[in-house]
């Protein structure tokens, strides 16, 4: 499985793997994904395979411009164009209603699509040389933490690809934004980098939670984004506190937060940023880098609560809940 960062030879050999059915690893700016030729069932089904992905957890299809939406979606609202005008590239990804040329195994069996235009410039060569859509998930296994690295996708799937377009670590480092747009009202399904001030200043009205009837969308699950070591959530007043705990039970014990706690020399500290943006950038690194140390837990500072930490949250409070 050749993995490398020469542009020109290895736009090649990912186009031609995509054109035969293989799947492809790529960086975007939020997480790599491990791609398909969208419009193969049998490539797609490959991505289910390779990561253990439950066969009704719909897929996010990568394009490389909204000119390209017409070809995925139907009775695209107003909103649509507005918000693919405004965060196009970008981690921003949007449910809309599907046509007839998307297949069922991208969509979970779902009457809706999910459509984003990456803001990473391998991702966008690799698209415009492609021609067509790529369905791509987090090249991970199913419910683990997301790779930011090739280094993290090489570790973890092997050779279940066909190629790794190596382009360095990703700028925002975790999952995209999704807005369903296919009902009456927009709703957020999943928190990211766009936030939904950012959103409703685009759309001039407010959007909704999820309720009853909102499309299945990757990221959704309880427990999700989750190292195999336990991840704990503490208040940063709780973390000395915590720590011994732990380690009077003999764990071995590592911790995260944004200021340095009064902690026993048996702990591994290390800081986080102080601002949001930062610690997206860095959590899973840091995740994967504590899992292969074989600690038995790993202690997180919660964040603050905010509407800028919501993306943040979410994906700490989904990998703890694997615990």
């Amino acid at each position: 499985m050749p993995s490398t960062g020469k542009p020109l030879a290895a736009m090649q050999w990912a186009v031609k793997a995509l054109r035969d059915g293989g799947l492809v690893a790529f960086p975007t700016e939020t997480v790599y994904g491990l791609g398909a030729d969208a419009e193969n069932p049998s490539a797609v089904a490959r991505i289910f395979a390779a990561k253990d992905r439950p066969a009704d957890h719909p897929l996010i299809v990568h394009i490389a411009s909204s000119e390209q939406i017409t070809h995925w979606a139907k009775d695209i609202p107003p909103a649509a164009w507005r918000l693919a005008g405004r965060y196009w590239p970008g981690p921003l990804t949007l449910i809309l209603r599907r046509t007839c040329r998307v297949p069922d195994i991208v969509t979970g069996g779902q009457d809706t699509v999910g459509l984003r235009v990456p803001d990473h410039p391998l991702a966008l060569v690799l698209l415009e040389a492609f021609g067509g859509g790529i369905a791509a998930p987090s090249a991970n296994r199913f419910g683990r933490v997301s790779p930011t690295t090739a280094a993290h996708v090489r570790e973890e799937l092997g050779d279940a690809m066909d190629l790794i377009l190596d382009g360095g670590p990703c700028r925002v480092g975790i999952e995209s934004t999704i807005l369903d747009l296919s009902g009456q009202q927009p709703r957020l399904l999943r928190p990211g980098a766009i936030t939904p001030a950012e959103i409703e200043a685009v759309l001039e009205q407010p959007i909704v939670r999820p309720g009853n009837g909102a499309p299945r969308a990757p990221g959704m699950l309880r427990s999700h984004y989750a190292p195999k070591t336990p991840v704990c959530l503490v208040p940063a007043m709780n973390l000395e506190a915590e720590a011994h705990r732990h380690l009077a039970q003999g764990w071995r014990v590592a911790v995260l937060s944004r200021a340095a706690p009064l902690l026993p020399e048996a702990c591994l500290w290390q800081g986080m940023p102080i601002h949001p943006a930062g610690w997206a950038h860095e959590l899973y690194a840091r995740l994967r880098a504590l899992d292969v140390q074989c600690f038995d837990c790993i202690l997180v500072e919660a964040p603050p609560a905010g509407v800028d930490w919501q993306a943040v949250c979410d994906r700490l409070e989904r990998a703890a809940s694997a615990r």
